[in-house]
């Protein structure tokens, strides 16, 4: 197998860290490295040693856009064939939390991907667009429906349609990051937050993840009623006897992921 060239992977614990890692182009999201990017999720998804997940750049850029070398000549019917889009959606398999750690400019395809991540820490220097109207075009792996969904519908239409620029302390007030912190430290907060997640019932951690995004894809009839499903189902579960037993007996639980 290949070693990837366009990401370098990392394991600190129970977390799984991919950084991106194209400086001379400021990370920008080429073929190679989203299919790199998604095949060391999936690896980090299906070992169960990793709880959970953070993808990064680097203080200057989390990913400034797509590779627009790869574009600029194609036409429709390229692109069609190609979709060279169609990998991102992978990262919607991924079972475990996902948390993207931004810093500098996350812009175009880089903002689409933290926006595809569970949660998202920012350095205070993190800017966040779509400016993809600046090329003629529109965001296509996500801008479009993912931000709208997290900042309402005229922000969106401001970003997408006239290219403004969401500073870090802005991302957090219209929902796009969970916590802005100095840039010496967001992927240390990063990694802790992961640690946090990675230490609870993997079983559970995961089923809670899918109802939270399922919210976003269903009714609320219908996803009050998965959401009650899945939490029965639970109570098949090896971690929900230890969990409650715990808690009954007023020490700390023993997670098995079982």
């Amino acid at each position: 197998m290949t070693e990837p060239n366009t990401i370098l992977v990392e394991t600190h614990g129970r977390v799984g860290l991919v950084r991106l890692n194209r400086p001379e182009a400021m990370n920008a999201i080429n073929s190679q490295l989203i299919e790199e990017l998604m095949s060391a999720l999936e690896a980090f998804d299906s070992n169960s040693a990793i709880g959970a997940m953070v993808v990064t750049g680097n203080e200057k850029a989390f990913a400034a856009g797509a590779d627009i070398k790869e574009m600029v000549d194609a036409s429709a019917a390229d692109m069609h064939a190609r979709d060279h889009i169609a990998p991102f959606d992978r990262i919607l398999k991924i079972r475990k939390p996902v948390i993207a750690a931004v810093s500098g400019w996350c812009l175009g395809g880089g903002s689409e991907l933290a926006l595809s991540c569970d949660m998202l820490i920012a350095s205070e220097t993190a800017k966040f667009g779509q400016p993809e109207i600046n090329l003629g075009v529109i965001p296509g792996a996500g801008g479009t429906q993912r931000l709208t969904r997290a900042v309402g519908k005229t922000l969106a239409m401001e970003m997408v349609l006239n290219n403004r620029t969401l500073n870090a302390q802005e991302a957090v007030q219209f929902g796009i990051a969970n916590h802005v912190v100095p840039a010496e430290r967001y992927l240390e907060e990063a990694l802790a937050l992961a640690a946090e997640l990675a230490a609870r019932a993997p079983l559970a951690l995961q089923a809670a993840k899918q109802m939270v995004n399922h919210a976003f894809e269903s009714s609320l009839t219908d996803g009050l009623a998965e959401e009650r499903r899945t939490f029965y189902d639970l109570f098949d579960t090896r971690d929900q006897k230890e969990g409650m037993r715990a808690f009954a007996e007023k020490r700390k639980a023993e997670w098995k992921g079982e």
